[in-house]
């Protein structure tokens, strides 16, 4: 049978998910007898929530005697090496583009891994069902993209399919709606080549891995030269060089959304491998009589980095099932064999762990995944990764797009210049204005809420990693102090009700506190300390109005990215499976005060 090996690669929210739950259902393929449902390849629960893809998938849809293998890669820049690994196994792309939105950051980044290696492009204009589409102008953009990418004339001669993946449509024009997804699966079968057949020894680089209580580590990669065959001997060269012998147990292709048990897998197919216990992203899996290593997949270096420890609040060990720190540095190991664009060290003297990732997203889908299997610990400000360049301190500037309403563009533009961030390209697209901009990534920490607030929930801001320049000064963090609490105790509706004029709890009535943790904003410059487990005294006298019913502002609730981009250096976020809270880094009030002092006489001395 024909192979098709073809990633799908596009920006967050640009329908690839959609496009290919609409291919599987047109290609008629079920699953355990049941047709497939719907964002079937969004199947972790962050995914459906968030609506974002971030682990790539592999399936496989038959058309004509061609076996397509389809793989769905995440969209965000902070998942990049998930990108550049499944992009390994594939020999074209479709590039998706939202028909009003055109290219925006994460279509840039993914295209720009695709091109320098040589894939062939198909570009898929989807969302055509869109009353405000704009077809020829987003093709215009796509095109300058490419040539800003430095495509060569063949992937610059890329053909271009509109399609609606909501409504399983495609078409090779854009004025008339199709009837179903034939044009683009014949367009894959046209435009992307065929895998190349080498012969020789065996090689088979492990693009990801999977992991099966049964059988252990099951590594999933592409045949890249010969065959391999199930029962027979093979030779691991891991990333550093070295070489371990060890033996096939079974092999799986993917059949539809299956894998299939089979005895022997092809040069150019896509396959799972168990029995190779020590196994690790990037390895080659070669022929034991002649073992030849693959290029190594390189991977983008970290740019922010974060202290997790273990919660030693006062109300430790009431949520999670797993608090130790023997718990989560296993968790943490775990993680690393699987996210290779993460690294773990462990932090001397101390029970906490300095994890470097791609961003904040990176580091918060990590975060969330532990708290949702059980774990409870606490994390600290994230902090970008500083490099020297030509002996001067250097630090990483992403480029920032954000769409915004035409009237609040001006706000936006003096919000993020307060951050250090360089106008570079404004444009109106409608209605809205897109301003695109060179900022710090320290500076991007905080921006999102208040770009929310000045914009009142409209406008939408993506980023990716630019490049490295030299420090760009400090950045104003947070102006306003916070509320801390005084003692330990249930938040009564009395005390906020009385300190409501101090500024915005974090707290409801019935809620737990205690001493140090932080219960909500200050209206001002500076930290209080305040009583918010007092309640009322009773007397057996009466008065007009004091029996008036309390009325509260409800509380400020923070998602996780939130609470990590509004926390200050001396504070934290502790996460439970139940809850996020938000507390100094020490508790006692007294003792700050000696730590702000002695700060303060070191800074005088230095």
């Amino acid at each position: 049978m024909n192979i098709r090996n073809i990633a799908i690669i596009a920006h967050v929210d640009h329908g690839k998910t959609t496009l290919v739950d609409k291919l599987l259902m047109q290609c008629r393929i079920f699953r355990d007898n049941q047709e497939v449902r719907e964002c079937f390849l969004d199947s972790n629960d962050l995914e459906r929530e968030r609506g974002i893809t971030i682990f790539s998938k592999n399936i496989s849809v038959p058309y004509r005697d061609v076996k397509i293998n389809i793989i769905d890669t995440p969209g965000h820049a902070d998942f990049g090496g998930e990108v550049e690994r499944v992009l390994k196994m594939a020999d074209g792309v479709l590039l998706l583009v939202d028909a009003f939105e055109g290219a925006m950051p994460q279509t840039r980044f993914v295209l720009q891994k695709a091109l320098s290696l040589h894939l062939a492009p198909i570009v898929v204009i989807n969302k055509m069902d869109r009353p405000n589409r704009r077809p020829a102008e987003v093709l215009d953009e796509v095109f300058d993209l490419f040539i800003d990418l430095g495509a060569n004339d063949r992937q610059l001669d890329f053909p271009v399919i509109y399609a609606s993946g909501r409504a399983g449509w495609a078409q090779a024009g854009p004025d008339e709606p199709g009837t179903d997804l034939i044009p683009l699966l014949d367009a894959i079968i046209a435009h992307i080549p065929a895998p190349k057949t080498n012969e020789g020894p065996l090689q088979l680089q492990v693009t990801s891995i999977d992991y099966s209580e049964y059988v252990g580590r099951i590594a999933i990669g592409r045949v890249f030269r010969g065959e391999i065959l199930i029962n027979t001997a093979v030779q691991v060269i891991k990333r550093d060089g070295s070489e371990v012998k060890s033996f096939v147990k079974d092999l799986f292709i993917f059949e539809g959304l299956e894998r299939k048990k089979t005895g022997r897998v092809s040069c150019g197919d896509i396959c799972a491998v168990v029995g190779l216990d020590d196994i690790e992203i990037g390895d080659t899996i070669a022929d034991p009589d002649n073992p030849e290593p693959l290029p190594i997949i390189e991977i983008d270096e970290p740019t922010m980095s974060m202290i997790f420890t273990i919660n030693n609040s006062p109300l430790y060990g009431q949520d999670g099932r797993y608090v130790t720190s023997r718990h989560i540095r296993e968790r943490l190991a775990r993680e690393m064999e699987s996210n290779v664009a993460m690294r773990v060290e462990d932090v001397p003297s101390a029970d906490a762990w300095k994890i470097y990732g791609r961003g904040i997203l990176h580091l918060s889908i990590l975060i969330e995944n532990m708290r949702r299997e059980g774990y409870e610990f606490q994390v600290g400000q994230p902090r970008v990764i500083y490099k020297e360049i030509n002996g001067k301190k250097s630090e990483p500037v992403e480029l920032l797009v954000i769409d915004t309403p035409a009237e609040t563009s001006g706000k936006v533009i003096e919000a993020v210049s307060a951050k250090r961030g360089e106008l570079v390209k404004m444009e109106s697209i409608g209605a809205r204005t897109r301003l695109e901009f060179r900022v710090p990534a320290r500076g991007l920490i905080g921006l999102r809420t208040r770009i929310l607030n000045i914009t009142s929930g409209e406008g939408v801001m993506h980023h990716r990693f630019y490049q490295y320049e030299y420090f760009k000064g400090s950045i104003p963090q947070r102006q306003n102090g916070v509320l801390v609490s005084m003692q330990e105790g249930e938040v009564v509706a009395y005390a906020l009700d009385q300190l409501q004029s101090r500024g915005r709890f974090f707290v409801a009535p019935g809620d737990r506190a205690y001493e140090g943790m932080i219960v909500g904003e200050n209206n001002k410059e500076g930290d209080i300390v305040v009583n918010v487990q007092k309640s009322k005294k009773l007397t057996n006298m009466r008065a007009s109005g004091s029996d008036d019913a309390v009325r509260l502002t409800p509380p400020i609730v923070f998602s996780l990215e939130e609470a990590l981009e509004y926390i200050n250096d001396d504070e934290l976020v502790e996460i439970t499976p139940r809850t996020i809270r938000l507390r100094k880094m020490v508790l006692n009030e007294t003792e700050r005060k000696r730590q702000r002092i002695r700060k303060e006489l070191q800074a005088v001395e230095g």
